[in-house]
């Protein structure tokens, strides 16, 4: 079960869009990868449970491990179709966050033990002070600053490297290339 959550190894370097649903990482992933010319991963889960939404079913714990490794299979295959910059619209460690906190503190263990070992070169944690979108899926409309308080302790307890955006999509989106740039150029 672990071989199907390790990423392949790649020398480019990855960005990971992470925190609370409605933020704006999705359009900040699709703007990235325009702006470099390079491939982004969507975000597994979202398919994942707009299937099971048509067949009138909800998500359940027992799916967590299913869309960890829809999510690490998605990232693998762009990965070996990108030379330089892969931009991740998640990870598996936001899997873990969103296991956590909607069934009760429960994360399969596997997940748990490979959170740390799934290296990214930044993320980027994007802030609450943008609007709340609803749509099928998005479901804690009143619950941000305690989500984004998890995804926030989940960086710090994993010791991953992250920069924090706040601000308008624009200031968002400058504050990410100067940061991006400057792997680039160190790369």
């Amino acid at each position: 079960m672990e071989a199907e959550l390790r990423q392949q190894d790649s020398n480019c370097i990855k960005i990971v869009l992470f925190g609370p649903e409605s933020t704006g990482k999705t359009v900040l992933a699709q703007r990235l990868a325009k702006h470099y010319n390079t491939l982004w991963v969507p975000e597994f889960s979202r398919s994942y449970a707009e299937e099971k939404m048509k067949k009138g079913e909800l998500l359940t714990e027992d799916d967590v491990l299913p869309i960890a490794i829809g999510q690490i299979k998605l990232e693998n295959e762009l990965t070996s179709k990108v030379e330089k910059l892969l931009i991740c619209d998640t990870d598996l460690l936001e899997t873990k966050v969103y296991s956590s906190i909607y069934y009760g503190g429960f994360c399969p263990e596997v997940l748990n033990k490979i959170v740390g070992k799934n290296q990214y070169n930044l993320y980027f944690l994007t802030n609450i002070d943008v609007p709340w979108e609803a749509d099928d899926i998005r479901g804690r409309p009143d619950d941000r600053e305690r989500m984004f308080k998890a995804f926030e302790t989940a960086l710090r307890t994993h010791n991953k490297p992250y920069v924090l955006l706040k601000g308008s999509e624009e200031e968002r989106f400058k504050i990410a290339v100067k940061h991006i740039d400057n792997l680039l150029k160190h790369s």
